[in-house]
């Protein structure tokens, strides 16, 4: 209950700051734009093909529409985690309200957990406030169901990996800005980590979350992928207990 309560809280507090409803207002703006963009390309190209018999091979819904889609909707959460989870320690530590909370009967473990969870509810929003795209294209046809659940199925586990990494940088600076710079900064080099790559096996590549990534997005989930961000996330969310603990016995 401390854990859901914590969450609760922190979601609340996302909700009444000015970057809670920039981060929302820009993403739905963002990710509209997107989608719009991808409609109106789709619907030219489909002019363009409507007297070659091979069209309806080609123009599929999935190709041109929800690949393109999600891929730009990973690319905007680099940009917008960030902006997340900067407050959720380091506000703590300016306001110096860190010490009252970790002389409160709760324990660290809860603090950290109940903090990922209230973030990873607002991130939960941001997806659920996209649906609508993907539900809109039953106006034209039958979209692949399944890749849409692999699509969302890929940014929540983007998502929580970047948001454990997030509160991390948040737990070592009081500075909501150094925390900001921080995360953005290493979640920019490990996506942009695999171009350096030569193949997909080898250790760069591994260690871009992008190569996962796509393979989820287009609906393959190995379990190697899910290995990758689930140990991704419970790496960040330890090294978070770790450094809030020794603040607590400082």
């Amino acid at each position: 209950m401390k854990v859901l309560y914590i969450a609760g809280r922190e979601l609340r507090a996302a909700f009444t700051t000015t970057v809670g409803w920039i981060v929302l207002c820009g993403w739905l703006e963002i990710t509209g734009l997107f989608w719009v963009l991808l409609v109106s390309n789709y619907a030219m190209e489909s002019q363009n093909l409507v007297f070659n018999p091979y069209a309806g091979a080609y123009m599929n819904l999935t190709d041109y529409l929800l690949s393109p889609f999600f891929g730009n909707c990973a690319v905007i959460l680099v940009m917008v985690v960030p902006a997340l989870t900067m407050r959720t320690f380091s506000e703590e530590f300016a306001n110096r309200s860190m010490e009252l909370l970790a002389t409160s009967p709760v324990s660290t473990a809860e603090i950290v957990l109940g903090k990922y969870l209230g973030v990873l509810g607002f991130v939960l929003i941001l997806l659920g406030l996209t649906l609508q795209y993907p539900v809109s294209l039953l106006r034209w046809g039958s979209p692949d169901w399944g890749a849409i659940a692999g699509g969302y199925i890929g940014l929540l586990l983007l998502s929580s990996v970047l948001l454990a990494m997030g509160i991390w940088f948040s737990s070592l600076t009081k500075n909501q800005l150094v925390s900001l710079i921080l995360t953005f900064v290493v979640a920019l080099g490990l996506m942009v980590l695999e171009w350096g790559s030569r193949s997909p096996d080898d250790w760069m590549a591994q260690l871009s979350y992008m190569s996962h990534l796509s393979e989820v997005l287009q609906g393959a989930i190995r379990l190697s992928d899910l290995a990758y961000f689930g140990g991704g996330v419970v790496f960040f969310l330890l090294a978070t207990h770790q450094r809030m603990e020794s603040f607590r016995w400082s």
